[in-house]
């Protein structure tokens, strides 16, 4: 895969990779909502076996700094379903990065490789849940303290999907 937006370059992750994506991955508030934040190995170990072994994400690298600042899982987890999730370096919240980059793989999603669904889930009733609902994701269904937090603390599950033909009608307003 292979995206250009106008900030922002998807594409696959690469070995050279690994010290922007601990940046991310390593990071204890960046991983707040989904496990303990890595250690260098760990993350070495995952972008060789998952995001380049499985092609199960793809980089978003910033492009006037050339640097990877965000982790998008993009995984079809069966035929036209694909599951998504995000990551994105902290130095570079708030500023539309992942709106952006998110926005551009859904849009490849739907055009290229015909995806009949996006699906997503988040233990973050804030943050992730107003991104996935700017994504044009719809809310479907709360899994009552179904997964643990950090903490150990148990933790409702928010699912949210995209249809093909509810981002289809979103492209004729825009």
């Amino acid at each position: 895969m292979y995206i250009e937006t106008p900030r922002m370059i998807i594409r696959s992750f690469t070995p050279e990779d690994a010290a922007d994506l601990h940046d991310i991955l390593g990071d204890d508030e960046t991983m707040e909502n989904c496990e303990p934040a890595y250690d260098f190995r760990k993350t070495q170990e995952f972008l060789n076996s998952f995001c380049i072994g499985r092609k199960g994400a793809v980089a978003a690298v910033h492009r006037e700094s050339n640097k990877v600042i965000g982790y998008i899982l993009f995984n079809e987890s069966e035929e036209n379903v694909c599951e998504m999730g995000w990551f994105f370096n902290r130095n570079f919240w708030q500023q539309g990065y992942a709106l952006e980059s998110c926005r551009a793989v859904i849009d490849h999603a739907f055009r290229e490789r015909k995806a009949h669904k996006i699906f997503a889930e988040t233990i973050d009733a804030v943050k992730s849940v107003r991104l996935m609902e700017k994504l044009g994701m719809r809310p479907e269904g709360i899994q009552r303290s179904h997964a643990r937090d950090n903490h150990g603390r148990w933790a409702d599950l928010y699912l949210y999907g995209l249809l093909e033909e509810d981002w289809r009608k979103g492209q004729n307003k825009a």
